[in-house]
């Protein structure tokens, strides 16, 4: 063989073997990972955060799922609030209830005021009463030994006297 033809050999075993190499490299290569992994060397760390209510209660609706990524702020369930809202309308009908015993209670203490102002002035109507029966008495007894008035006008001024006196006693008790 001639020297070109060594070299035209040699150099075509260069490529072969160039080519043998980029097909093996290719083949040897690892496959992309799918969609969602990713891959790395080192160490990671995570933060767990634990999440609450203020009130205890049943879950009516998970609005994301377990590693999905939330925001500050962001909606994670939803509570059923039947019960809660159950008792808000209790509440309410409490509070109405206790509104129409107050209203009840006022007009109590007004009706209470008006039958004392009634009271009161019957007192001192029977008083009136009781005093004209007392000057009537007086002047009968004043009266009556001079004959200028009936012994019997006397004693129907002195059943009188008696009568309002006990009107007035039984005024003041109510």
């Amino acid at each position: 063989m001639t020297k070109t033809g060594k070299r035209w050999l040699t150099a075509g075993l260069v490529a072969v073997l160039a080519a043998g190499g980029y097909y093996a490299l290719l083949w040897l290569k690892p496959q992309p990972l799918p969609e969602g992994f990713a891959s790395g060397n080192g160490r990671i760390e995570a933060t767990e955060i634990d999440v609450s209510t203020k009130i205890p209660g049943r879950i009516k609706e998970i609005l994301v799922d377990e590693g999905d990524f939330v925001k500050a702020g962001q909606v994670l369930a939803k509570m059923d609030a039947a019960v809660l809202e159950a008792q808000h309308r209790e509440a309410e009908a409490q509070l109405q209830k206790a509104e129409i015993g107050i209203e009840t209670a006022k007009s109590l203490v007004i009706q209470r005021e008006a039958e004392k102002t009634a009271s009161i002035a019957v007192v001192g109507q029977r008083e009136a009463e009781l005093d004209a029966a007392q000057r009537r008495l007086a002047r009968s007894e004043e009266l009556a030994p001079k004959s200028a008035v009936p012994v019997q006008r006397l004693d129907d001024d002195r059943a009188e006297f008696q009568k309002a006196t006990a009107a007035v006693s039984a005024a003041k008790a109510q």
